[in-house]
């Protein structure tokens, strides 16, 4: 199989990845897998792998939503928010590199979570406020919500990092 099309199925296992744990832990509000996911391909595979996987996972997750389809404003936040999750994986990738390791790389990826999750709901909360009104409480209390977010991200990124890190050795043949 050529670099090419391994690459493109990746891409696809991946963004239906995103949408399949999507639903595995819709049960659990904003606690998602997703974020982690289009953060390490961007990491493994670079900056377009990455946010195409993040932005179609999330495509299919908002369109195909259980609760319905989300409003035009807020669908594209939520695509354009992960799609950028993988940007931060790769620009993480070039800051950090393969040498460190320890409590840098972990105060890294504590960064890392917290970029991903702001890049994400700080657009969200805005087009949802601005759609539903009245947009001050509306946006607070979103970005108040997003704080359980946040915190699954800061235990997610550092926890199964190793993972990445192990597909991403495996993958240096792409």
């Amino acid at each position: 199989m050529t670099t090419r099309v391994r690459l493109i199925t990746r891409i696809a296992l991946l963004a239906a990845m995103i949408y399949v744990l999507s639903w595995a832990t819709s049960y659990f509000p904003n606690v998602n897998l997703a974020f982690f996911i289009a953060f390490s391909a961007g990491y493994i595979w670079g900056v377009w792998p990455g946010m195409a996987i993040g932005a179609l996972g999330m495509w299919l997750w908002t369109t195909f939503n259980p609760l319905g389809p989300a409003m035009p404003p807020v669908a594209v936040a939520q695509v354009a928010g992960l799609g950028l999750c993988g940007l931060l994986g790769f620009l993480f990738r070039t800051v950090l590199g393969d040498g460190r390791v320890g409590w840098i790389r972990t105060m890294l990826l504590l960064l890392a979570a917290l970029l991903c999750t702001l890049v994400f709901y700080v657009p969200v909360s805005v087009a949802d406020a601005w759609v539903i009104q009245p947009f001050w409480p509306r946006l607070w209390g979103g970005l108040a919500f997003s704080l359980i977010s946040l915190v699954a991200n800061l235990l997610i990124f550092p926890l199964l990092f190793g993972v990445t890190k192990r597909i991403c050795e495996r993958e240096g043949a792409l």
